[in-house]
């Protein structure tokens, strides 16, 4: 358990404002979006958004944070929440969907090359959330997931190749 190495350095103050930017621009759209369309409770507002809004804009050059695995990770772990919860709702606990919807996606999200942590918390959300989210059904994994993660990565598009700096250009590729 002894340390092998220093943490890295603190970035600097360029980057920190930019990632911070970028952050609320896209969380505010995405709320903003939910605001206008979603039927009610603002769905888009969603936690692992905020999870990827730290990869995409805290880390853009990230594997985690390409657009393959931002809209690949979140799209497809919502398909196997749905999945989960209409063919073994009534076979199997809350407590065991909700292992095996993070486990199944992560290895959905291997499979497919589309590795987004994120893509964890909303098969999660998914499973653990109420009436009014399972009624979503297979609209889930399109709106507000899929909707809410294009609006981040558009963001992520824009803040990211606004900057000066060439290392924060985005993407790193796109499939």
């Amino acid at each position: 358990m002894k340390a092998k190495s220093r943490p890295p350095s603190r970035k600097p103050l360029s980057k920190i404002l930019w990632s911070g930017f970028g952050a609320f621009l896209g969380i505010y759209l995405v709320a903003i979006f939910g605001y206008y369309f979603s039927i009610e409770d603002n769905f888009f507002l969603l936690g692992s958004f905020g999870a990827s809004a730290v990869l995409i804009y805290g880390a853009p050059q990230a594997d985690f944070s390409q657009p393959r695995n931002i809209i690949g990770g979140h799209v497809l772990s919502a398909l196997v929440a749905v999945c989960l919860l209409k063919v073994f709702s009534s076979v199997f606990s809350t407590e065991l969907l909700c292992a095996l919807s993070v486990s199944v996606s992560i290895m959905v999200m291997h499979f497919s090359r589309t590795m987004h942590p994120p893509g964890g918390a909303t098969a999660l959300i998914y499973v653990m959330g109420n009436e009014h989210i399972h009624a979503l059904g297979w609209v889930y994994p399109f709106t507000p997931i899929g909707a809410g993660a294009l609006i981040m990565l558009l963001v992520a598009l824009l803040v990211n190749n606004l900057s000066q700096n060439s290392q924060r250009h985005y993407p790193t590729y796109w499939w």
